[in-house]
C-alpha cells in the first residue's frame, strides 16, 4: 500500500480532536490549550511538517510545538497512529467526540451527557432533548435544551456529506497519484465535488488510458484508503480514512467526455440533456451521443464540448449544471463568461492579532502579497464581540495611527483602514457614526441574536445597508454550514436596499460559511447588487480559502464585472469615496440615504467590456494561477476555523 501523504491541515486536525479528546477526558486545561495551539500553528504553517519529521529539532524549532506533539507528528506522518490518541478512541466512541460539533455544546457539556445520561450518540441526545431530559443537568437548562434540538436539526441536512474544502484535499491527491501511472492520458474529478458544491457526498475519479490492472491497484493501495469496498476492471470503490466514499471507473478515450459529462451532473441538468437528444432523435448516456438507443453509431463522445455542440449548445461551465436555466443560455449563446480566480485583485477581509486573528498586521501583509494581491483592508472586530477583543471608539482612534505606520512599512501595497462592524439587534450599527468616518472601509455583519423572527431580521438588516458609512455586508446571512441555520431575513428586499444604496454583498470564501449562498447570490445579482469576496482569514494560511469564495461566485453565474474587487485599486478606490461622498436625508445612525437606484444588470450578451483601468499604484498584477474551476486541477489544500461568532 502507498505510505499515506499527510497535509498540515490533517495533521492539525487530528490535534485538535486530540485536544477534544482530552478535555473530554478531564485533561490539565494547559495541555489541552497546547493541543489546540498545536493544532493552529500546523494549519497556518507554508511549510509542509510531514517533510520535516526526520530533520532533529525541526519541528520542536517551531512555535507553539513541544517535544510530545512533535512526536506525534511523528508518529502520524510514519506509522499514521499516535499510542495517546489510539487510547482516547478506544475510551470515548467517534459518535460522542462528534457531539462536541453541534453548536451550543462543547467538551464539558458532552462529558455531562455521557456521565449523567450514557448519551454518546446523536440519536440518544434527540431522543432525551425531547423528552425534556438536559434541562435539569448543571450547565444546560431549558433554552439550551430547544438550541440542541434546533442544532441537530440542521446536522441533519448535512449527515454524510463533508465541506468541499475539507474534501479538496483529499481528492487531489487520488488525482495526482493516477496522473502519474504510465499510459495514463487524462483524470479528472467529477461529481459535486467537480460542480464545486459546498459540501459532497462522495468522490468520482474518471481516468482515461494506462494499464487497467496497475490503475486499480494504485487507486485502491492509496495510503489515503481504509477499505475496498469492491474491485474490478472497470471500477473500484473505496473508503477513505476521513470517511469519503471514493468511486474511480477507468473510461475508453472515445467516451470520456460522455462520460464525464453523466457522472458530473446534476442529475436535473443530464435529464434535460437526454430529453433534448430525444426530440433530435439521438440518445445519450455515458458512453456517448448516439443516432439512437439501438444503434452504436456515436454522433459524440470524445470531449463534453462535442457532446454539448453535437446537442446544439455552447459547453457549460460545472458550476452552473444544475437545471436552473444555464441550458436555455447555452442554446441561444449567452451564457456568462465566469469569474476566475485570476481576476481577483484584493482581498477586504481579514483579521490580525489586535482583534481575535492569529498573525499580526505585517505578516499578514507580506502574505497577501505573496498571494498577489493588489490592495487589501485590515477589518478587526467592534466592541460587540468583546471576546474577539472587538474596537471600541477609542481603540479605532489609535488604529488610525498603527495602520499609517503598516503603510509606511509597505509601501508596495495599498493597506484600507477598516473594521467589520457588528449590525445590533435593532439594526443601530456597533459604533457612532464619528468614529466610522475615520475608516476607510467598513464591513457590517451580524454576530448574535440569529434566531430573530423575519420581519424583525429584515428591518435589522435594512436599517444596516442603509446606513451612508456603510461599503459592504459580510457573511450576509450569519450561517455556518451545517451547525447554525441562516438569519431568516427577507434576501429580496434586503438586495434591493443594498443596489439601490451601493452597499456590496459579500461572498465570504470561509469553508463553513460560503455566505452569500449560491442561491441567494443569484438573487442578490439579479436585484443589481454588486459583490466582493472576500476570506474573513484570522490566519495567513486562510488567505488561500479565497478561490471557494470563486467557486460559489461562480454557481452564482457571477462575471468579473459583478465583483468590486477585482477592480485596480484606482478604480476601487472612486468608487468606495464616491459611495462614502452620499449624504444621508436625515442624521443618526442608519438614517435614509439620498441614492439613486442603479440599473439592473443588462442581459449577458448586451454588457458592453469596460476599459482597462490603470494599474494599481506601486503594485503590477503578478500572474495567478486558474482557481482550476472547470477540471479540479491541483492546488494548495484550504485551512479552515470554525467560529462561534
Amino acid at each position: 500500500m502507498t505510505k499515506r501523504t499527510w497535509s498540515n491541515a490533517e495533521l492539525a486536525k487530528t490535534l485538535a480532536r486530540m485536544g477534544v479528546l482530552l478535555e473530554l477526558d478531564g485533561g490539565n486545561v494547559f495541555r489541552v490549550r497546547a493541543y489546540k495551539e498545536g493544532a493552529r500553528v500546523i494549519e497556518n504553517h507554508a511549510e509542509s511538517l510531514a517533510g520535516l519529521v526526520d530533520q532533529p529539532g525541526a519541528l520542536e524549532a517551531l512555535p507553539g510545538i513541544g517535544k510530545g506533539i512533535a512526536q506525534h507528528i511523528r508518529d502520524l506522518v510514519g506509522t499514521g497512529h499516535t499510542e495517546t490518541l489510539d487510547e482516547l478512541r478506544k475510551k470515548y466512541p467517534e459518535e460522542l467526540v462528534e457531539l462536541t460539533e453541534l453548536h451550543g455544546l462543547g467538551p464539558k457539556r458532552v462529558r455531562t451527557l455521557f456521565d449523567e445520561l450514557k448519551i454518546h450518540s446523536r440519536v440518544q441526545l434527540e431522543e432525551a432533548a425531547k423528552a425534556g431530559k438536559l434541562r435539569g443537568l448543571a450547565g444546560f437548562g431549558e433554552k439550551v435544551e430547544q438550541n440542541v434540538l434546533k442544532s441537530l436539526a440542521t446536522a441533519s441536512q448535512w449527515a454524510g456529506r463533508m465541506l468541499l474544502a475539507e474534501a479538496w484535499p483529499h481528492a487531489q491527491a487520488l488525482a495526482e497519484r493516477m496522473r502519474q501511472l504510465p499510459g495514463v492520458k487524462q483524470v479528472e474529478l467529477a461529481g459535486s465535488f467537480r460542480r464545486r458544491r459546498e459540501t459532497v457526498g462522495d468522490l468520482d475519479v474518471l481516468v482515461c488510458g494506462g494499464d487497467a490492472e496497475q490503475v486499480m491497484k494504485a487507486f485502491t493501495k492509496h495510503g489515503s484508503v481504509a477499505d475496498v469496498l469492491g474491485q474490478g476492471e472497470t471500477k473500484s470503490s473505496v473508503r477513505l480514512e476521513v470517511g469519503l466514499q471514493a468511486d474511480l471507473r477507468l473510461v475508453p478515450e472515445e467516451s470520456f467526455g460522455a462520460a464525464l459529462m453523466y457522472f458530473t451532473g446534476s442529475k436535473e441538468h443530464n435529464i434535460e440533456l437526454r430529453r433534448i437528444a430525444i426530440d433530435k432523435g439521438l440518445s445519450l448516456n455515458e458512453y456517448g451521443l448516439t443516432q439512437s438507443e439501438k444503434s452504436e453509431k456515436v454522433v459524440a463522445g470524445r470531449t463534453e464540448e462535442d457532446v454539448y455542440r453535437a446537442l446544439g449548445m455552447a459547453w457549460v461551465p460545472p458550476e452552473l449544471r444544475e437545471n436552473r436555466g444555464e441550458i436555455d443560455l447555452a442554446r441561444e449563446g449567452r451564457l456568462p463568461k465566469l469569474i476566475e480566480l485570476s481576476d481577483l485583485r484584493a482581498d477586504l477581509h481579514m483579521h490580525t492579532t489586535r482583534s481575535d486573528g492569529r498573525d499580526s498586521i505585517d505578516a499578514m501583509v507580506k502574505a497577501a502579497i505573496e498571494r498577489g494581491h493588489e490592495y487589501i483592508a485590515l477589518t478587526e472586530h467592534s466592541k460587540a464581540l468583546p471576546m474577539a477583543n472587538g474596537f471600541d471608539a477609542a481603540r479605532v482612534r489609535k488604529s488610525v495611527t498603527e495602520i499609517e505606520a503598516a503603510r509606511a512599512r509597505h509601501p508596495g501595497i495599498p493597506i484600507l483602514h477598516g473594521l467589520e462592524v457588528d449590525i445590533l439587534a435593532d439594526g443601530e450599527l456597533d459604533l457612532d457614526d464619528e468614529t466610522l468616518a475615520l475608516l476607510d472601509w467598513v464591513v457590517v455583519s451580524i454576530h448574535s441574536h440569529f434566531s430573530q423572527a423575519p420581519a424583525v431580521a429584515t428591518e435589522r438588516a435594512l436599517r444596516a445597508v442603509r446606513h451612508p458609512l456603510v461599503h459592504a455586508f459580510g457573511h450576509p446571512s450569519g450561517r455556518l454550514i451545517g451547525s447554525r441555520d441562516p438569519v431568516a431575513f427577507d434576501v429580496e428586499k434586503v438586495a434591493v436596499a443594498a443596489s439601490e444604496h451601493g452597499v456590496a454583498m459579500e461572498i465570504n470564501a470561509s469553508p463553513d460559511r460560503l455566505d452569500l449562498s449560491d442561491v441567494n447570490a443569484r438573487l442578490a445579482l439579479e436585484k443589481g447588487c454588486r459583490f466582493v469576496i472576500d476570506t474573513d482569514a484570522h490566519a495567513t494560511g486562510q488567505l488561500d480559502n479565497l478561490r471557494f469564495g470563486v467557486f460559489q461566485a461562480r454557481r452564482a453565474g457571477l462575471t468579473k464585472d459583478d465583483v468590486w474587487n477585482t477592480r485596480t485599486f484606482e478604480a476601487f478606490d472612486r468608487w468606495r469615496r464616491e459611495k462614502r461622498s452620499r449624504k444621508p436625508q436625515a442624521g443618526g445612525n442608519g438614517a435614509p440615504v439620498v441614492a439613486t437606484k442603479r440599473e439592473s444588470p443588462a442581459p449577458r450578451a448586451a454588457r458592453s467590456k469596460p476599459a482597462k483601468p490603470a494599474a494599481a499604484v506601486g503594485s503590477a498584477k503578478p500572474k495567478r494561477a486558474s482557481s482550476g474551476a472547470a477540471s479540479g486541477k491541483s492546488a494548495k489544500p484550504a485551512s479552515r476555523t470554525r467560529r462561534k461568532g
